[in-house]
C-alpha cells in the first residue's frame, strides 16, 4: 500500500464509538489544520466487504490468515488530503456504508490476523507527522505516542439520531429507539472484545459532543491542538 505522506505536523488521535462523529470531525480538523484525515473504520470495512463479496462465511473470519487477507486485494493511494480505500483497484468509498458492512464490521475488527496486518500500515499514515486519524483504538493501539488523543462521546440517543440522519432516514420514536438499541449492542461488542477493546488512552481528552453543534466540536478540536504545536 501507497500510504506514505510528506505533510508534517503533529498526530491526533480521535477515538469513539460508533456514530460518535469521529470521522466527520476528524476530516474537518485535517482540512482546518492543512493535515491528512485518515479513517482507520475504511480499511476494517473494505476488508469487510472484499470478505462478504467473496462469500467468505463469517464464521470463518476468526480463522483468516495474513496470506488470506493479502488475497482481498485492500490497498488505499494518498487523495485530496485522506486516504482511497480499494478493493481490487476499484474506489469502495460508498460500498463501504452499506447496510450489510455495518452489520459485519465489528465481527472482521475483531480478527487478530486483521489487526496484526493493518497495523504497521495505518502507523505508516503517520511517520511523517501532519495526520488526523479516528478509529476505535488509535490513540491506544495504532498511535499510542499520538501528539493529542481525543475521545469523544454523546448520549446513545443523540448519536442514534445523528446516524439516522446521515442515512436520510427520519428519526421517529420507533426507527429511533431501534437505532438506539443496535448502537449500544455495537458499543458492547466493541468495548468487551479481547482485541484492542474500545477505552479510551489514558491520557486523552475525553470530548462530550452531546450538546455541541458540529462546528463547536470541530473548534475544540482545532483550539487543542494549537496547544500542543511546536
Amino acid at each position: 500500500m501507497n500510504t506514505s505522506t510528506t505533510t508534517s505536523g503533529l498526530v491526533i488521535a480521535i477515538d469513539g464509538p460508533a456514530a460518535s462523529g469521529k470521522s466527520s470531525t476528524a476530516r474537518a480538523v485535517a482540512g482546518r489544520l492543512g493535515y491528512r484525515h485518515l479513517d482507520s473504520g475504511s480499511f476494517y470495512r473494505a476488508l469487510t466487504l472484499a470478505a462478504l463479496q467473496r462469500g467468505i462465511p463469517v464464521d470463518r473470519w476468526p480463522l483468516l490468515t495474513h496470506e488470506e487477507l493479502d488475497s482481498l486485494h485492500v490497498d488505499a493511494v494518498p487523495a485530496d488530503g485522506s486516504f482511497l480505500v480499494r478493493v481490487d483497484g476499484q474506489d469502495v468509498s460508498e460500498a463501504i456504508r452499506g447496510a450489510d458492512v455495518n452489520a459485519h464490521v465489528s465481527l472482521m475488527a475483531a480478527v487478530p490476523a486483521v489487526r496484526g496486518w493493518l497495523l504497521e500500515i495505518l502507523r505508516e499514515t503517520g511517520r511523517n507527522g501532519g495526520l488526523v486519524a479516528d478509529g476505535r483504538d488509535i490513540g491506544t493501539v495504532v498511535f499510542p505516542d499520538a501528539d493529542l488523543k481525543i475521545f469523544l462521546i454523546s448520549d446513545p440517543e443523540v448519536r442514534a439520531r445523528r446516524r439516522l440522519l446521515q442515512q436520510g432516514a427520519h428519526p421517529d420514536g420507533e426507527t429511533l429507539r431501534q437505532e438506539t438499541e443496535r448502537l449500544a449492542a455495537r458499543d458492547h461488542l466493541d468495548q468487551t472484545r479481547s482485541i484492542a477493546p474500545l477505552v479510551p488512552a489514558a491520557d486523552a481528552i475525553t470530548l462530550d459532543t452531546s450538546d455541541l453543534s458540529f462546528e463547536e466540536q470541530v473548534s475544540a478540536v482545532v483550539e487543542l491542538s494549537r496547544v500542543r504545536e511546536p
